[in-house]
């Protein structure tokens, strides 16, 4: 390599350095793009707004959200609409009895007698008190004819007596339910199987194999106290008359197929409970005549031979959260108004001194029911009332291990397994009204309290004043849009308001 050579290569390198070092001071000189702020993945999920528009529900949505330790607001629309709760109004119940009644609380079921007992029989009458258990059924009732026959008791001399006077005796829930609705029963302070009847179908030929009976697991005694027939029409599907003493139904051939079963309600419950304590106590040895009402006031002062207690108020509440039992909600009601000293003679009466209990107590400024259970329709209360109440002090703590698990669903409604978000809460439905409020838990441990409500209120009073069916066209399709809304929601919720 000669020297004219290695001095190019030298000029060339430096050249080349120089260069790097101007494209160096370039880089160093150009704009440098800013971070993406921390939350950037929060300004991609949906506004309520867009999702409520999304959800193509007619009617009105109101909705909240806060912290549940400090009840501050994150996120409300409308939220001072008083739409119907439907079954969520039974949070408010639970506290109500919670509070007054004490979660320990047993209802108590009783058998006593006017006379003493004498070679196995008593020397006067026998009297059932009902003490307003809504859990009552016809193999507890079977328990306590169990203890009867080991008390050595086999027969009465006088008469037997039922007395269902610890509860006002209420003839439905809600008039506007359907006839046949198993949810919409008489209440009385004597209740046996929720009060329904099972009611179940086989077809034979050309006939129908009809029976009625008061099913539980060990016993399921046939009744008499309601009685069916098969009518040739296709509508109603039910009808129903009270007989002398008994329920009168008819179901319209039509609609039954082969074959089926369902519940019934009994408008005759003190009766009812009666005969089947006949029923399984004849079983047992214990031979009693046909029951009838009465009252232990009315008969003098009795001894009491057996008694069977409910599970305590806080299971009795857990179960009534899980399965919305109306009766349920309307018996532990009106036990916690009767333990305050009141007396109100109708559910109205005694939702309206729980909704006033609620405004004092928990802060629910709008709240105005006229149940326990929720299933009147002329309810209203607000989300943001909702939210008020289960953000109050000590409320959390008393319902949320209550509450039932709502799992979460994707797109498709298949649940989401091992979902990063927890809700546990009360659900509510009736017809064009769909409800959820409780508690929810988003990843990194914020738990937020939160009520969603969705209501066409115009649309359900149409329905029910033309008579519409159990379920009405169009009611299907509403709650399940609604309940859509209310998963994609939370999932907002915990998208932005995450720890």
């Amino acid at each position: 390599m000669n020297r004219r050579k290695a001095l190019g290569l030298l000029l060339g390198g430096a050249a080349q350095v120089v260069a790097q070092a101007a494209g160096a001071e370039g880089l160093v000189a150009s704009a440098i793009p800013k971070p993406r702020p921390a939350d950037l993945y929060r300004r991609s999920i949906p506004t309520g707004e867009a999702l409520i528009a999304a959800a193509g529900l007619s009617g009105e949505v109101s909705y909240a959200v806060a912290g549940s330790a400090t009840g501050d607001l994150h996120e409300v629309h409308e939220p001072l609409l008083r739409l119907p709760p439907a079954s969520v109004a039974k949070t408010v119940t639970a506290l109500y009895a919670l509070h007054h009644l004490g979660a320990e609380h047993r209802f108590v079921t009783r058998v006593l007698a006017s006379g003493p007992v004498v070679n196995g029989v008593v020397q006067g009458d026998l009297v059932l008190v009902g003490g307003g258990d809504p859990t009552l059924d016809t193999d507890g009732l079977g328990v306590l004819a169990g203890k009867l026959c080991e008390a050595g008791v086999t027969g009465v001399k006088g008469q037997f007596y039922v007395d269902d006077t610890a509860l006002p005796r209420i003839a439905q829930i809600d008039g506007e339910q359907v006839e046949y609705a198993g949810y919409n029963p008489t209440i009385s302070g004597l209740n046996l199987n929720y009060n329904r009847v099972h009611f179940e179908w086989k077809r034979q030929g050309e006939d129908y194999n009809l029976k009625m009976d008061a099913r539980a697991e060990r016993y399921a005694p046939d009744v008499r106290i309601a009685r069916i027939s098969v009518a040739a029409r296709d509508l109603p599907v039910f009808d129903h008359v009270a007989g002398q003493g008994r329920d009168e139904w008819t179901v319209a051939r039509g609609a039954l197929g082969n074959g089926g079963a369902r519940w019934l309600p009994v408008r005759l419950p003190g009766l009812y409970a009666a005969e089947v304590f006949q029923a399984v106590a004849n079983a047992q040895g214990v031979r009693l005549p046909q029951g009838q009402r009465g009252t232990v006031n009315g008969m003098g002062s009795g001894t009491e031979l057996a008694r069977i207690e409910s599970a305590p108020l806080s299971v009795v509440v857990r179960d009534m959260l899980k399965y919305s039992t109306n009766l349920t909600a309307e018996a532990i009601g009106l036990t916690a108004s009767k333990a305050r000293g009141l007396a109100p003679a109708t559910l109205a009466g005694s939702a309206m001194a729980m909704s006033e209990w609620a405004q004092s107590a928990l802060g629910m400024r709008h709240v105005a029911l006229v149940d326990h259970s929720g299933l009147g329709g002329a309810s209203k209360v607000t989300t943001v009332d909702m939210v008020h109440m289960l953000s109050a002090p000590g409320v959390e703590a008393t319902l949320a291990p209550l509450m039932k698990p709502i799992p979460m669903r994707d797109a498709k409604g298949n649940v989401i397994q091992n979902s990063p978000v927890s809700v546990h809460a009360k659900t509510g439905t009736l017809d064009f009204v769909s409800a959820l409020a409780g508690y929810v838990d988003a990843p990194g441990g914020a738990r937020m309290a939160f009520a969603i409500f969705a209501a066409d209120v115009p649309r359900r009073e149409a329905a029910k004043a033309a008579g519409a069916e159990e379920r009405p066209q169009g009611a299907r399709t509403f709650n399940t849009r609604a309940k859509k809304l209310q998963q994609a929601l939370i999932e907002r919720w915990a998208g932005v308001y995450a720890g």
